[in-house]
């Protein structure tokens, strides 16, 4: 069901051509709300949007990018707003890993790669919408960060570990500055998400280990329900996990 107060509301979902991205493209987009997708595959981000657009609810349209590429951000969001008027909600989902992620053979080149991406462009992100927000006294930002930005572990790596951590506090910083601005940020904190980062993993999780994660679905309705709430609502964190948490399950086999 549209809702009537998001109908005209846009908002820029990064990392949208699969996954959480997607899954919030979506569920967004069934309430009524413009979706701009963003990321690097135009072929991925082109079947999303025309999903969308074959259904009711908001309309969906695409713009390739990088968001490691500070200069290719900032002129995103100033064709959005000079296409819209506006931007209400910035979802920060574009996100990596890379399959050397001990310390034993991690290399430079896959850290800068997780960091520019996974830290730098969410920051460039939430800069480049900031003059506009703060213009319009409004806006939300949901920056999709995951468990291991609360809870250390080996399996997710040194790189990983550190940018997410750095988003939570990101979040948190933003909401100390720029709640007097009207504007608030929440960090999205999931544990598993059956999606296709799985497959750089160093193993990969099995099908039926998957079945029981968090499934992308799941993270799109929980960004549609961050968005969903009235400007006084600020939601500062979620974190949440599938109920089977295989780190809880393998902690209690010990």
């Amino acid at each position: 069901m549209v809702n009537a107060n998001t109908a005209r509301r846009v908002a820029w979902v990064t990392g949208g051509g699969s996954g959480i991205g997607q899954a919030g493209a979506e569920a967004l987009a069934a309430d009524g709300w413009n979706v701009i997708i963003s990321g690097r595959r135009k072929d991925a981000l082109d079947a999303v949007a025309n999903g969308i657009n074959a259904g009711a609810g908001g309309r969906a349209e695409t713009m390739p990018l990088d968001v490691s590429n500070v200069a290719d951000v900032e002129a995103a969001a100033r064709t959005i707003v000079a296409t819209h008027g506006r931007i209400d909600l910035l979802v920060n989902s574009a996100g990596v890993n890379v399959p050397k992620r001990s310390w034993a053979d991690m290399e430079i080149a896959g850290w800068d790669r997780v960091v520019d991406i996974n830290l730098s462009g969410v920051l460039y992100c939430m800069r480049a919408v900031l003059p506009t927000m703060r213009a319009q006294k409004d806006g939300c930002i949901i920056n999709v960060a995951s468990w291991a930005g609360r809870h250390v572990s080996k399996m997710p790596g040194p790189a990983y570990t550190a940018t997410k951590h750095a988003v939570l506090a990101l979040t948190h910083s933003f909401n100390m500055d720029e709640c007097v601005n009207g504007l608030r940020a929440c960090c999205l904190s999931p544990a598993e998400v059956a999606t296709p980062i799985l497959k750089l993993r160093p193993v990969v999780p099995s099908a039926e280990e998957q079945a029981r994660m968090l499934q992308p679905e799941d993270l799109g309705r929980t960004i549609a329900f961050v968005a969903s709430m009235p400007p006084h609502v600020c939601v500062n964190e979620i974190l949440i996990s599938p109920t089977w948490n295989r780190g809880f399950v393998a902690m209690s086999r010990h």
